[in-house]
């Protein structure tokens, strides 16, 4: 029980005016009781009057600031993109991720062997296996795209093993060589 009266509330006063009145009223009553009003409010960071430091004077607010700790993904994207070295990221993310981009069945049998510009050269164990690919190249390409990024990969060169060399020693003499008397 307090011995204070209570206010009455002038009729026509919006909500807004009823919360100031009552803030007022609150920060009345506590100078009376000897306590310090306004404290906890931060006040802004003051300006140094030098043109270097503009981005001192802004509250930092609710939205994202420059000042917010970053991700580490995006600081590495834009580093890589200042010095030129997104496309070889890209390649390594390729030949890396190939068995996740392909399929382990399709990576168990072939293998990206080197990436020209945007023609990737792909190595099948077998020349069936190489057949396979060509017809589903297109298919390929575009999982690659949708992956890594549209333009990385625009061709696919596949091949097939290669056929043992009949060629021995340092010096050769062109033709068909010893497969000649075969037939």
């Amino acid at each position: 029980m307090t011995d204070e009266k209570p206010t009455v509330q002038p009729e026509g006063l919006s909500g807004y005016d009823l919360a100031r009145a009552a803030l007022e009223e609150a920060r009345a009553l506590a100078r009376a009781q000897g306590k310090p009003v306004g404290m906890g409010r931060s006040a802004p960071i003051r300006s140094r009057r030098r043109t270097s430091d503009r981005s001192r004077r802004r509250w930092s607010g609710a939205g994202p600031d420059p000042r917010d700790p970053q991700p580490l993904g995006s600081m590495v994207g834009r580093v890589a993109k200042q010095h030129g070295w997104e496309s070889r990221i890209s390649e390594g993310a390729l030949f890396g991720m190939w068995p996740s981009i392909v399929g382990d069945d399709i990576a168990s049998h072939a293998d990206p062997t080197r990436l020209e510009g945007t023609v990737l050269h792909v190595r099948a164990e077998s020349t069936a296996w190489a057949t396979q690919l060509r017809y589903m190249q297109g298919q390929i390409i575009a999982k690659i795209a949708k992956v890594i990024g549209h333009g990385m990969v625009t061709s696919l060169r596949i091949t097939g093993p290669q056929a043992p060399s009949w060629r021995k020693g340092p010096r050769h003499i062109s033709g068909r060589g010893p497969r000649d008397t075969y037939g």
